[in-house]
């Protein structure tokens, strides 16, 4: 027999509610951006009053946290699923640019200009350092831990953003250029900054990560 719901109706409203709410500030986002977010015109939306409203997000910053919490999981899970099925740089680097492909708002809530007088909880830290995790991993298996540079001796003396991860310095330099490098080709196309040029910008991102690729070795000495 399947397992009964454990909730009860004033749960599954509440969570309905909730999920509501989101849809709706999705769509105030992709309108007029995050910072411009509003509970009282969410409310509005769905026939429901300020205060009532109130009862389901205490405030903007704990909604703006429920949609990048939802927002980093999700790519999260994407990055994870392709590492699982055993996705090498490259695999991680189009997961990437899928999942961004999917759902540009999505990714500019989390990657883009941070919303004014927002700070994130550090469990979207967690989920951050989750990611760079997977990154680092690949790149520690790809890369031999060569010469050093007076970067990989910087980054080796300041490693607190890779956690508690135990890359080599060669490792951390090379990830943390794939992720300055991809994301600022990401966060052109998406904004349509190539708009017009002539190009097709998935052969410019190819081409990147090509490009870091070779900078950092194919797996060879």
């Amino acid at each position: 027999m399947p397992e009964k719901d454990p909730t009860t109706p004033r749960e599954r409203y509440r969570t309905q509610v909730r999920a509501e709410v989101k849809e709706h500030a999705w769509e105030q986002i992709a309108e007029s951006g995050a910072s411009a977010l509003s509970l009282n015109a969410i409310a509005k939306r769905m026939g429901m009053s300020g205060p009532a409203l109130y009862r389901y997000f205490a405030g903007r910053d704990e909604l703006i946290t429920e949609l990048i919490h939802d927002a980093y999981r999700s790519l999260a899970d994407a990055l994870g699923a392709a590492s699982a099925s055993g996705a090498d740089v490259p695999g991680l680097a189009h997961a990437l640019r899928g999942w961004a492909l999917e759902d540009p708002h999505r990714y500019f809530l989390i990657y883009g200009t941070p919303v004014p007088g927002y700070h994130a909880p550090d469990e979207i830290t967690a989920i951050a350092s989750e990611m760079m995790a997977l990154l680092l991993d690949a790149y520690a298996a790809l890369v031999p831990d060569g010469a050093a540079t007076p970067f990989g001796t910087h980054l080796e003396e300041h490693r607190g953003w890779a956690d508690v991860h135990a890359a080599p310095p060669a490792a951390l330099h090379r990830a943390l250029s794939f992720w300055a490098r991809l994301h600022g080709v990401l966060s052109l196309e998406l904004a349509g900054h190539f708009t017009g040029m002539g190009f097709d910008p998935a052969l410019l991102f190819a081409a990147e990560l090509d490009d870091l690729l070779d900078r950092g070795g194919r797996g060879t000495t």
